[in-house]
């Protein structure tokens, strides 16, 4: 078996320096000596021989149950390593038959019914929300920040993804607004407060829902803001405004055409839906086993092509679309480097494997938007092809705008009227 792992690493690893010590005590190096070393070391064969043949899925439970020591570095230095290198021929033939049953199967794993989606959000949205203030931003932002400047604090970028995205919503005062997947409420509050609008927030997680009515209860005006538990297939009113960030990701493709035929019929004649969600630049794929065991059930990160038939098909206009790219790298970054300054408090909130699934977790998304093709897509939807300006000046022309007013009225009454471009 030791022969295999150096015969497939001589392959694999081109460039860096990664050492690796063997169950049973042989040591090599691989690479070209370039940039910081790595070294490791299976404590067993076991462990050893299932990276080999599945490393998608077991080079994360190694790391986690504490079969795959670190020896110098750290765990996100070798997963870049391994994920920076140029793609090659080199997976074992197992490794290539189990990425073809994943992307075979993929539809089965994401049939995420009411009963189903509501499981798959308690796994992960009902931990304490004491972790999740451990490495989050003040509001409590869990999706993509949005870096206007480089030099921006966690804190900074995430009002400006708000405003980034008010500003394509365009609400005017009093805009009765939905927003599916609603987190901790951050955007909602943002909204409520800042337009005047009423913000139906809505969420499967009962740790989020009760954390957001605890936050409406000491907003400035409560009756703005209604938090429910609710599925969006059970939403039955209409909106002049939908928003939803970070939520797509759980729908699942076979529930697209759901999906957008009933945003189509809760959105109001002129109005207007963001949609907010990671995707991929790369063609159809499947989950990351490892993300979809132990973070993200039901997960899948879609691509284009799978999105926008669907928006056709639902008989609503695509209005808007831009792709962040490196945004949600930084963004995990921020979020890495900030559960690693208080990685004690998570150990004593858990314990220290729940800790070393995190460290991984983080790391290994951090890196999947620098190397693996994956981005963030923000689709700005409508039912009628005049709902906004003809062309995109009045995105920039909002931001400065609020960023100016911070939380004062915006004088705008509706995007019909365009008066929501003040000059900045």
């Amino acid at each position: 078996m030791d022969a295999l792992v150096f015969k497939t690493l001589r392959r694999f690893v081109k460039t860096g320096t990664l050492t690796i010590t063997t169950a049973n005590g042989v040591t090599r190096s691989f690479g070209d000596g370039a940039g910081p070393a790595v070294a490791v070391r299976f404590r067993t064969a076991a462990a050893q021989r299932r990276v080999l043949l599945d490393p998608e899925l077991r080079l994360g439970e190694a790391f986690v149950d504490g079969d795959l020591i670190i020896e110098q570095g750290a765990i996100t230095e070798l997963l870049e390593l391994l994920l920076s290198q140029e793609q090659n021929d080199a997976a074992p033939i197992t490794t290539k038959i189990l990425s073809r049953l994943r992307f075979a199967l993929r539809r089965r794993v994401q049939k995420n019914g009411r009963q189903k989606s509501r499981r798959n959000v308690a796994h992960h949205y009902d931990l304490s929300s004491k972790l999740y203030k451990l490495f989050l931003d003040e509001d409590m932002q869990y999706s993509c920040a949005y870096f206007e400047r480089a030099d921006m604090s966690l804190d900074e970028a995430q009002q400006a993804k708000k405003r980034h995205i008010a500003a394509k919503l365009l609400p005017g005062r009093h805009a009765r607004v939905l927003d599916i997947g609603c987190g901790w409420g951050g955007l909602a509050l943002y909204l409520a407060e800042a337009f005047d609008a009423h913000v139906t927030g809505i969420t499967l997680s009962s740790e989020q829902l009760e954390f957001a009515r605890g936050r409406a209860a000491a907003a400035s005006d409560p009756a703005r803001l209604e938090f429910r538990s609710q599925d969006y297939r059970d939403v039955n009113e209409r909106f002049d405004r939908i928003v939803s960030v970070g939520m797509f990701e759980h729908v699942g493709v076979n529930h697209y055409d759901e999906f957008f035929r009933k945003c189509r019929d809760l959105l109001d004649d002129e109005g207007i839906f963001v949609l907010h969600s990671i995707g991929r630049s790369d063609p159809p794929g499947f989950t990351n086993p490892w993300i979809a065991r132990y973070i993200f059930p039901g997960g899948y990160i879609p691509a284009l092509s799978e999105v926008l038939p669907a928006i056709e098909r639902a008989g609503l206009v695509v209005t808007d679309v831009e792709i962040l790219r490196l945004h949600y790298a930084e963004t995990l970054r921020h979020w890495r480097e900030r559960f690693l300054a208080r990685r004690t408090e998570a150990v004593d909130l858990f314990d220290e494997r729940f800790a070393r699934l995190w460290e991984y977790y983080l790391g290994v998304s951090e890196l999947a938007f620098r190397y693996q093709g994956m981005m963030v897509f923000q689709i700005q939807i409508a039912r009628r092809q005049d709902a906004v300006p003809l062309t995109r000046g009045y995105i920039e022309r909002e931001e400065r705008r609020l960023q100016a007013v911070s939380t004062t009225q915006p004088e705008c009454e509706s995007a019909q009227e365009h008066s929501c471009v003040a000059v900045g």
